[in-house]
């Protein structure tokens, strides 16, 4: 099984951390390595030519019947067996290794007999100088990995946040803050002192992106409001031209699709109003099981109302039975009965039995006139209920049950 991580393991910065610091430790280790072999092979180089030098001296003596100097003899006590060995066998080494207790540089050459000479050269100061310098290397790499580790930790976080900066953006315009910009100093125009890099272009990619969404909404719904405007005139006259025609069942259908129209027309009045953020809330003080009874008796079809638990809200009374009423109508027209409106608390639910919600409008709410599968799709009703929904600041869900029929979920601030 695969290790589970901590969240701040995927960022930029700690990935950014780990990465410096292993190329910091990789560099430490092998400038380290490389000076302390370099330093370690010139001192025992020295050493041992002293040692040579020594025992070349102590050889000509020995020879000579002269009385040998100190620190040199036949076969002394403390001589490394290896180099003895050596020795005897008639060639001349030289060896680290200690003599009474202290680290010494023994060389060692034949002398016949089967034995050896050798000697010792102190080797105490030579093995100091090695351990220093290697605390040293070890000192040094730290205090140049922190630093390293500062300093890329000041240049990472300055580009995390400015990609923290871009992405807050973003998720403000996906909320719906159209105006949102994130005006990153380095997407302006080029120059000497600031030079753009990958993260302005990341930003001015996504301000620019954002002031192309934003016109293109705007004029949706300028065109919205535009046709809506425009239908009214024509419509009134055709609605009072319907009025006039004789009884009959040609009458009866012009008279339908003519008020079908004019409920259309008003519902795209309603939209681009909802839109530009022109509609205002007048808040008072209402009892939610008596006005969600009004609301689903005005939309008609015999719906059931459950009030579980009633409750007093702070409300526009008009925009909520607009809501309400929308949220009825739907699952008399997409769904099948019974319908059941409950109210419990400030948590008003409207249930149907029919086939459900569409998976897309569960994931992402409704969306105007969209159709799936050959369906007839849900027209602006649902789209209006959301936007009443959000002036009154409240929050409107959409389910489906386990066993089948379409949850629309309304919940409000209790007073």
């Amino acid at each position: 099984m695969r290790p589970v991580l901590p969240p701040w393991s995927g960022t930029l910065a700690a990935k950014a951390a780990a990465f410096i610091t292993v190329m910091c430790c990789a560099l430490a280790a092998l400038l380290g390595v490389l000076v302390h072999v370099q330093v370690t092979n010139q001192t025992v180089g020295q050493a041992r030519d002293q040692a040579l030098q020594r025992l070349a001296q102590a050889t000509e003596r020995y020879e000579a019947g002269d009385t040998l100097q100190r620190g040199a003899g036949v076969d002394p006590p403390g001589l490394p067996r290896e180099l003895r060995e050596l020795a005897v066998a008639g060639d001349r080494g030289t060896m680290v290794a200690e003599r009474a207790g202290r680290p010494a540089m023994w060389a060692a050459g034949p002398v016949g007999g089967g034995r050896a000479l050798a000697v010792a050269v102190d080797y105490s100061q030579q093995a100091r100088t090695i351990d220093g310098l290697d605390r040293a290397i070890v000192w040094s790499s730290g205090l140049a990995i922190g630093a390293t580790l500062l300093v890329g930790a000041f240049a990472v976080t300055r580009v995390t946040r400015r990609l923290h900066t871009t992405a807050l953006v973003a998720r403000r315009i996906s909320a719906g803050d159209l105006d949102a910009r994130v005006h990153d100093p380095r997407s302006g125009p080029r120059t000497k002192a600031r030079p753009p890099d990958e993260v302005a272009a990341v930003a001015a990619a996504l301000d620019s992106m954002a002031a192309s969404l934003q016109g293109k909404l705007l004029a949706e719904q300028r065109f919205t409001a535009d046709v809506a405007h425009e239908l009214r005139t024509p419509l009134t006259g055709l609605h009072a031209a319907a009025e006039l025609l004789p009884p009959g069942r040609p009458t009866e259908l012009v008279r339908d699709r003519v008020a079908a129209l004019r409920t259309l027309t008003e519902d795209l009045l309603e939209i681009s109003r909802l839109d530009t953020g022109r509609e205002r809330v007048e808040l008072d003080t209402e009892r939610l099981g008596p006005l969600a009874e009004r609301a689903a008796r005005a939309a008609g079809h015999g719906t059931e109302v459950r009030v579980v638990r009633d409750v007093a809200v702070e409300t526009d009374r008009r925009r909520l039975e607009r809501v309400l009423g929308n949220l009825v109508a739907n699952a008399h027209t997409h769904g099948r009965g019974p319908v059941v409106l409950t109210v419990d608390g400030p948590v008003v639910t409207v249930r149907d039995h029919g086939d459900g919600f569409p998976e897309y409008l569960v994931a992402h709410g409704p969306q105007r006139f969209r159709t799936e599968g050959g369906t007839r799709g849900h027209g602006l009703g649902l789209t209006i209920a959301s936007g009443q929904a959000e002036m009154l600041g409240a929050r409107l869900e959409f389910a489906n049950a386990p066993e089948g029929g379409a949850v629309a979920t309304l919940r409000l601030a209790a007073q």
